[in-house]
C-alpha cells in the first residue's frame, strides 16, 4: 500500500473516532506540512514571528479539531495549506492594525518617510486576490493553492479534484495570471479585477 492510501486510510479512520489513527498519521505528513509552512514563510521578513514549526503546530491543533470529512490526502493538504493561509493572514492583519495604532492616538508622518509595501502587505494583497478569484472560479483558485502552496503535482491535483492534468495546466495558467493581474491593480490603486 502507499503512502499516499495509508495517509487517506488513516484520514478516514481519524474521522471516524480513531485517536490512535491521528498518531500514525502525524509522522506521515509532518514533512509535507512543513514544506507548505516553508513555502508560506519564504517571502516574510528575517525575525517574522512565526517559524515553519510553529505554523504546523497552530495549524495542525486547528485541524485536529475541525469537523472535517476528510477525503484523502490531497484533501488535507488543501485544507492544511488554506489553514496556514488563514493564520499568516490574521497574524499580518493583526500586525497592521497594531501598526497602524490599534485605537490609539494617530500621529502623521511625512509621507516620503513611510516605509514601502511589506511582505505582511503583500500576503494580503495575494489573499485578496485569492478571495476574489474564488468568488469568480472556486475550481481555479483552488488549484492555483494546492500547487503553489500545498506543493501537489499537477497529477496529484488532477487526482484530488477529478480533472485531467491538462485541465490543472490551463486552470493554473490563467489563474496565476489573473492574481498576478489583480495584486497588479491593487498595488496601482485601482483595484482593478
Amino acid at each position: 500500500m502507499s503512502e499516499a492510501n495509508d495517509v487517506t486510510m488513516l484520514l478516514r479512520q481519524w474521522r471516524h473516532g480513531d485517536e490512535a489513527a491521528l498518531e500514525k498519521l502525524t509522522p506521515l505528513i509532518y514533512r509535507q506540512l512543513r514544506r507548505i509552512a516553508a513555502r508560506y514563510l519564504r517571502d516574510e521578513p528575517p525575525g517574522h514571528t512565526w517559524q515553519a514549526t510553529d505554523l504546523v503546530h497552530e495549524s495542525y491543533i486547528q485541524l485536529a479539531g475541525a469537523d472535517v470529512d476528510w477525503q484523502d490526502r490531497a484533501h488535507f493538504l488543501a485544507v492544511a495549506a488554506r489553514q496556514m493561509r488563514r493564520l499568516l493572514v490574521d497574524h499580518a492583519r493583526n500586525k497592521r492594525r497594531i501598526k497602524r495604532g490599534g485605537g490609539a492616538l494617530a500621529v502623521t508622518f511625512e509621507e516620503g518617510l513611510m516605509p514601502a509595501e511589506s511582505p505582511d502587505e503583500d500576503l494580503l494583497d495575494l489573499d485578496s486576490a485569492l478571495e476574489r478569484l474564488g468568488a469568480r472560479d472556486e475550481r481555479k483558485a483552488a488549484i492555483l493553492e494546492l500547487h503553489v502552496f500545498g506543493g501537489l503535482s499537477y497529477q496529484e491535483i488532477a487526482a484530488a479534484l477529478d480533472l485531467s492534468p491538462a485541465t490543472v495546466n490551463r486552470d493554473l495558467r490563467f489563474a496565476r495570471a489573473w492574481v498576478f493581474k489583480e495584486v497588479q491593480g491593487m498595488r496601482e490603486g485601482d483595484g482593478a479585477g
